[in-house]
Order: structure tokens, then sequence, then C-alpha cells
């Protein structure tokens, strides 16, 4: 999860199904829209059989497109598709999983609602922090909350955030101009009526056009 561009960049959350290879195919389309930094691939409500099998279906395609492939929750099967590195939600797995994988792994940590519990996620040294839930996106807008603590985090710590936008991908907006680094999009780009492949294209144009630029 390496910041290439000068400004915030896409992180893309596979959305739930059960048919894998119309998930693959949409997938694969995103891929081809333009730049995104890594694909966050969650377990939903799968069992551990059916979520390996859909990992081993994706990751490689993800990796093929230039992106880091991050399985959410299940370090196991992260290691047996080859991922580039492992979600997670719970505090407390985290100090053991950078422990365990890192820096052979990226290691990157949600479940931070609030200004305390993303301390303690902090003190983890993660790759990344996520704010939002990675089904999060249930309006059109990013969660005001998950705005304010990127605000609050991007101006006084250097791990990098990502943040949940809304299904609208005009959202992805206010999430750069908190100065996050990354913004996650799910329903915004594979529900996009024109397709994921434009939904991408469009996004990263209005990132080009209107987020804000690091400096170094």
């Amino acid at each position: 999860m390496t910041q290439q561009e000068d400004r915030c960049r896409l992180v893309l959350v596979v959305p739930d199904g059960d048919d894998a290879e119309a998930l693959a195919a949409k997938l694969e389309a995103a891929l081809s829209g333009g730049d995104i930094a890594s694909v966050i691939v969650p377990q939903y409500g799968s069992d551990e059989q059916v979520f390996q099998k859909r990992a081993e279906l994706l990751v490689p395609l993800i990796q093929d497109g230039g992106s880091a492939a991050l399985i959410a929750g299940d370090s196991r099967i992260a290691g047996r598709v080859k991922a580039d590195g492992l979600h997670l939600e719970a505090v407390a797995d985290l100090a053991e999983a950078m422990e365990k994988f890192a820096p052979k792994m990226i290691v990157g940590a949600g479940g931070a609602p609030d200004r305390h519990r993303a301390l303690e996620v902090g003190e983890a040294r993660p790759d990344y922090i996520f704010f939002g839930k990675l089904d999060g996106d249930i309006k059109p807008e990013a969660n005001p909350k998950s705005l304010a603590l990127a605000e609050w985090w991007a101006s006084m710590i250097e791990i990098p955030c990502v943040v949940m936008a809304g299904t609208d991908g005009a959202s992805v907006v206010s999430v750069a101009e908190t100065g996050a680094e990354f913004v996650a999009v799910r329903e915004a780009v594979f529900s996009h009526p024109e397709g994921p492949a434009e939904a991408v294209r469009q996004i990263n144009s209005l990132l080009d056009e209107k987020a804000p630029r690091f400096t170094d």
C-alpha cells in the first residue's frame, strides 16, 4: 500500500456475492479503469472453504492488475493464497499480527470508531488505519464521524489512513479533503450504472481535479 501518487488514492473493497465468477469479472473491469492502490477482500458471512476459493480466484487478478491484494480477517487464508497483506478489525489481534507478518506482508487495521481506539491501534504501528466499516457505504456521502476522525488523524499521525466513502463516487472528494492518503470505495464502483471500469475512471478523474496534493 505505497503512496505513489501525490494525492489520495483508491482502495477497492470487494462486495459480497455468491457468484464468484461474476464478482471476478466486475473486479477485473474495475482494475482496468485506472489507478487502484489495493483491493480488500472481506469474508462477509462465507465459511472458510468458500472464502478461500473466492480469494484464490480474486487475489491473482488483483496482483496482475498491479494492486496489492489484502485479505480481511483470516491470516491463514491470506498466507495460503499468497496475498500481499492482511486487514484486521480486532485491535487485540493487531500486535500479534504485526509481530508475525510485518514487514513481509502489509498489515492494516480497522475497528477504530473513536479517537481513543484509534490511538490504541496506532500503538501497534500498522501499515494503515481504516476509518469506517468495510460495508459501511450505506449512504451517498461518507460517514461524517469517519471524516472527522481522518482529519484529526492525518493532522497528527504519520501512519496512513483509509476512509470509507459513500455510494456516490463524488464522496471521495470530501475524504481527500481530510488529508487521508487513501479512500475506500465499494458500491460506488461495483454498482455504478456505467460499470466498474468507468466508475474507477471517473473517480480518479475527480481526485486528479479536486484532491489536495501532498508535499514531502
